[in-house]
């Protein structure tokens, strides 16, 4: 047995290299993550270019937006089982079942001969790969030692930035040689080899469950669905008595949720005050919530904006969006070797970065040019992939005891709950200003205004969020010593 809490290599000493990592006891388990996460990203990206292909070959043109709903909503329900999941049964088991859904899901949609169908098969592509990045994070903090993590995290967010170019690029290979149909078989045979793959492999010891009595929280998880599902459609067509409705019902529906499962003892699939900043993991997790509502905009209204106002191409405005990938990437392999020590100053100064393109994109949206719209678009990625990378080390850290697994998991979940929440609020606004008639001479202008103005409440809250999470914590909160694994 090896005491992880204070490795050879400790974040005192500046922490793993790349070389150590890649070459390590540790490198067929980050293989196994980025597997995880590459299928997560890709899969999404390579569906948005197809879709024309699929709609034009099964029809349902009216039901294309709940193309990309469904497949969130299945992360979000996936992400938050995947901690008490693991906890219960190791990691293992949850991962061979989530490659499992997901493969099953490429084959359902490959197979589809109407788009209800393929849409039931992008809900078991979101359920199987939301559990894979969520039990991907649960592995980072749970099988890694914290000098590694920064690390693992850059290499994650590096298999981000690699699926916004080779998704797409994938998938337009397929549909102009090929069928849309063998795209999802493609990614269906890596599901299937990834759970082949987890099968043979023995598992850490720091990765096993134990196996706890008790009910798998079936109604917990039917409320949050029930919320996310109303939510969503609050955001798929904007209505002025519709879309509010549907918010107060699905936002209660999901507070309800939060209510029964801080009740729930050995059963919850959150960490304790999920979203309290008067708690570290709370206030870490609050932040990821409201940056994730603040950011959303230029990726869900961006690229329309910017073609209504500027007349760019639709190339031109992809890389624009790609630019955001691309600065994710980058910040997070150049700041990944910082010490431990540098936590603190790494996550104040991303999320600085990432507040300032809100008023960045405020400005450049409407009035260009391109370049600079792009190069916004950087900062903010940049500003991510800076604090991303020490956001989950902290966290680990600063957990109590039995909540590494929640906490962790529990950070792409909130992400992708953060997005859904803040296209629907910055839908109503964009929709209240003249979203829908951008057509109209300086229309357009006045809508990125309004749009991006929406986004400075949440960037507000989060801001302060990161504040009560990097402050200074006394002995008794700074978490316990690391427990031992193989």
């Amino acid at each position: 047995m090896t005491d992880l809490s204070e490795p050879p290599d400790s974040p005192a000493s500046g922490g793993v290299t790349w070389r150590a990592l890649l070459t390590g006891p540790y490198t067929a388990a980050l293989a196994l993550i980025c597997l995880s996460v590459w299928l997560h990203a890709a899969d999404s990206l390579m569906v948005a270019t197809m879709l024309p292909a699929i709609v034009a070959e099964v029809g349902g043109a009216a039901l294309v937006g709940w193309s990309v709903s469904l497949y969130e909503i299945g992360s979000i329900i996936a992400g938050s089982a995947s901690a008490l999941l693991a906890m219960r049964h190791g990691l293992r088991r949850p991962m061979i079942c989530a490659a499992s859904l997901f493969a099953a899901g490429c084959l359902v949609s490959a197979l589809s001969p109407t788009m209800p169908l393929l849409l039931t098969g992008r809900l078991l592509q979101g359920l199987g790969g939301g559990g894979l990045v969520a039990l991907g994070f649960v592995a980072a903090g749970v099988i890694f030692p914290r000098s590694h993590v920064a690390r693992v995290m850059a290499a994650i967010s590096t298999l981000w930035g690699v699926s916004a170019f080779i998704g797409p690029l994938i998938a337009a290979i397929f549909v102009e040689y090929a069928s849309w149909r063998w795209g999802f078989a493609f990614f269906g045979l890596q599901a299937v080899a990834l759970a082949l793959w987890i099968t043979l492999r023995p598992e850490p010891e720091a990765a096993r469950g134990a196996d706890a009595p008790g009910r798998f929280p079936l109604k917990r998880l039917a409320l949050l669905s029930a919320g996310v599902v109303l939510v969503a459609s609050a955001g798929v067509e904007i209505g002025a008595l519709r879309t509010p409705a549907l918010m107060v019902a699905g936002l209660s529906c999901l507070a309800a949720f939060l209510w029964l499962d801080g009740r729930a003892a050995e059963t919850r699939l959150l960490p304790l005050a999920p979203i309290d900043p008067r708690h570290p993991t709370g206030a870490a997790l609050l932040m990821i919530l409201c940056l994730s509502m603040a950011t959303i905009a230029i990726t869900a209204f961006g690229p329309l904006l910017i073609t209504a106002i500027h007349d760019a191409a639709p190339l031109a405005v992809g890389y624009i969006i790609v630019c955001s990938s691309v600065g994710w990437t980058l910040a997070a392999i150049l700041v990944s070797g910082s010490p431990e020590r540098y936590d603190r100053l790494f996550i104040t100064l991303g999320v600085i970065l990432v507040c300032l393109s809100i008023p960045g994109f405020l400005y450049a949206v409407p009035r260009g040019p391109l370049w600079l719209i792009a190069m916004i678009a950087a900062l903010e990625g940049g500003g991510f992939g800076m604090a991303w990378t020490f956001i989950l080390r902290r966290c680990t850290a600063l957990a109590p005891p039995g909540e590494v697994q929640r906490v962790s998991g529990a950070i792409p979940t909130v992400q992708r709950t953060g997005y859904a929440l803040g296209a629907v609020c910055i839908g109503m606004v964009a929709n209240a200003s003249g979203f829908l008639e951008l057509q109209r001479e300086g229309t357009a202008a006045a809508v990125s205004n309004w749009v991006f103005l929406a986004c400075v409440p949440f960037a507000m809250i989060g801001l302060a969020a990161m504040v009560m999470f990097i402050r200074e914590r006394p002995p008794a909160q700074a978490g316990l010593p690391r427990r031992d694994t193989v």
